[in-house]
């Protein structure tokens, strides 16, 4: 409006029509017209070398003027003379005007292209989760992101033009104006509160605009992730320290319950001993319980699912965290309905997800502060049981007991949960066919109840009638480095009228095992020299006779394919620490076998028959 107030002022033109377009005809086009089209129709303008040609039909004179740039027309400006043609000082205040125009225009454009350029480049960098900041050269912050702005917690538009050491955290501003200093790309890891991040700074531009990104990326969730997977490093590798822990302490608690059964059967025992003989076993069997539940926890599952008694699961659960219980002033209780039936269930998985819930009650029960109970009730239900976990901690909130079980919810601080305990518990519960729901009162406690099927039936194991007595003398080689072990087993079985041999190795039980003189080979499984296993595949190979004479005893059975070697045998084997019973069973199963056979035993004196 500018420019057509001046057209009219100066030149007094009778009619007035200016066009123009930004943006190279592609962009938004305007047009102007005096007076209005109505008053004076037909009006049409030819251009020419930029001279204009009167309309046909007309006698008056249009003077045409194009507004361009470069090679670039813009738009145009046409005006009719009131008085025929216009003085030349005319034309040249005209085209200096159009020149004007065409500066204006082109302004204009540009502004625009820059516009949309800086809203295209804070669209994208706001879109990335990067926290990015340009700083100038004196240090003032340029532009800065979204992400940024959410770091610092201050507003876009306040950091621009202001130090950007003005927002950083005191703890973490040396670092990172050494990281600015150097701007050389190389990343430095840094936290912030609970989050970690890698600052790094590059440099751009070589002049007095020079200025220097800086970048924060965020990784506290890689490196969550990161320590989640050392810690099951850790825990993978603390299981394999605790089955060579539990094997070796298996060893000698063998030689104590088998001293102390055999000393209780002597009939020459003061009577005052005999009790303090039967503490010592039942604290051995004790110790023994123990490192069979560690050795049952840390075994890898098979995904097979076997008739399980529910109550004895449980009990060693507890016996499991009774440390631990202790230890956070939680008194621990179980309560077991009697003559639960038996659930078909993988028990490793099943017995994991009873250690997160009662410890999750054991942990809401300490940060109260005060001492407190877990129990555990076991009971029928429908085709199946029930099972739950009660604590009378601070108890759960209604909006958080409604997503307790969402994958990577937690309450817990982050180094104490990740959020995926319980999300894992409801998995094996489905797995299994049951289902896990929990209710709480607030200030009351929480109790989680977990529903299991029976599965299918099982058939009736077969009636025993307890273990024949040994009636045949057996030629007995006993293999085991333990040398206590191997007095234990030197004295039982001799006292019982059994000829025995020793060997402390696989080496030197091979040359005795092939002169076949043996009705039974009892071999420890791991020793140092040659084990068990590969005595057993040497007999196999160059005594194939002897073979079905090896049995085994172990006090580990999680390494490797220890378990699954023992039961492709399909023949008894000892699992140390193991009683005399169990050592009858076994030399009853050698004289079976070795019944029949021409270089079986001959038989015990009447007085021995009835001792094994």
């Amino acid at each position: 409006m500018l420019l057509v107030g001046e057209l009219r002022a100066s030149l007094e033109p009778s009619a007035l029509r200016i066009e123009f377009t930004l943006g190279d005809g592609a962009g938004v086009g305007a047009s102007y017209t005096w007076p209005e089209p109505e008053s004076d129709p037909g009006v049409a303008v030819g251009v020419t070398g930029g001279m204009a040609h009167p309309a046909k039909g007309r006698t008056d004179e249009w003077w045409v003027v194009p507004i361009e740039t470069g090679t670039s027309q813009l738009g145009s400006i046409a005006l009719r003379g009131a008085q025929g043609p216009f003085a030349p000082l005319a034309e040249s205040y005209l085209r200096a005007l159009a020149a004007q125009t065409a500066i204006a225009l082109e302004s204009a454009r540009l502004i625009d292209v820059y516009d949309d350029g800086r809203r295209s480049w804070q669209e994208v960098v706001d879109a990335l989760s990067l926290a990015l900041c340009i700083i100038d050269g004196s240090g003032r912050i340029r532009r800065a992101n979204r992400a940024y702005s959410e770091l610092m917690n201050v507003p876009p538009a306040v950091m621009v033009g202001r130090p950007w050491d003005v927002f950083a955290m005191p703890k973490w501003r040396d670092d990172v104006a050494a990281v600015l200093e150097r701007a050389d790309g190389v990343a430095v890891e840094m936290r912030i509160g609970l989050r970690s991040f890698r600052v790094s700074a590059f440099g751009v531009g070589a002049n007095e605009s020079s200025a220097t990104v800086l970048l924060f990326e965020d990784e506290t969730e890689a490196r969550t992730l990161q320590d989640q997977l050392l810690q099951s490093a850790k825990l993978s590798a603390m299981g394999q320290l605790v089955a060579g822990v539990a094997h070796d302490l298996n060893n000698p608690l063998a030689s104590v319950v088998g001293f102390a059964d055999f000393l209780g059967e002597l009939d020459d025992v003061p009577s005052n001993l005999r009790e303090p003989l039967a503490v010592i076993r039942e604290e051995a069997e004790r110790a023994a319980t123990i490192v069979r539940n560690l050795l049952s926890f840390a075994r890898k599952t098979d995904n097979q699912r076997t008739a399980t008694d529910l109550a004895e699961l449980l009990e060693s659960t507890m016996m499991l965290l009774r440390n631990t219980l202790m230890a956070s002033r939680v008194d621990a209780r179980l309560e077991v309905e009697p003559d639960l039936p038996p659930v078909m269930m993988e028990a490793s998985k099943i017995q994991q997800m009873f250690v997160n819930l009662v410890t999750n009650a054991a942990q809401a029960i300490n940060n109260t502060g005060r001492p407190g109970t877990v129990t555990l009730r076991a009971r029928r239900f429908l085709d199946g049981v029930a099972i739950e976990v009660a604590d009378d901690g601070p108890g759960i909130e209604p909006e958080v007991a409604s997503r307790i079980f969402d994958p990577f919810f937690t309450t817990k601080a982050e180094q104490h949960g990740t959020g995926l305990g319980l999300p894992i518990c409801q998995g094996i519960v489905r797995e299994h066919g049951g289902r896990i729901t929990v209710e709480s009162v607030v200030g009351s406690g929480a109790t989680f109840t977990v529903v299991l099927p029976q599965g299918q039936p099982q058939p009736e194991p077969p009636a025993t009638h307890g273990v024949r007595p040994v009636t045949r003398r057996l030629r007995v080689l006993v293999v085991d480095d333990e040398p206590h072990i191997l007095h234990y087993m030197r004295s039982t079985l001799e006292a019982w009228g059994h000829e025995v041999e020793v060997a402390t190795d696989g080496e030197d039980a091979l040359s005795l095992a092939l002169t076949e003189r043996h009705d039974l080979i009892l071999t420890d499984l791991r020793m140092l020299r040659l084990g068990g296993r590969e005595l057993y595949e040497e007999i196999v190979r160059r005594a194939p006779r002897m073979a079905p004479r090896v049995f085994f005893s172990t006090g580990d059975t999680v390494r490797g394919d220890t378990l699954t070697f023992l039961e492709s045998l399909d023949r008894p084997w000892l699992h140390k620490p193991f009683g005399l019973a169990e050592l009858r069973a076994l030399l009853s199963s050698a004289a079976r076998a070795a019944q029949g056979r021409e270089s079986g035993g001959f038989p015990l004196p009447t007085e021995d028959a009835t001792s094994a």
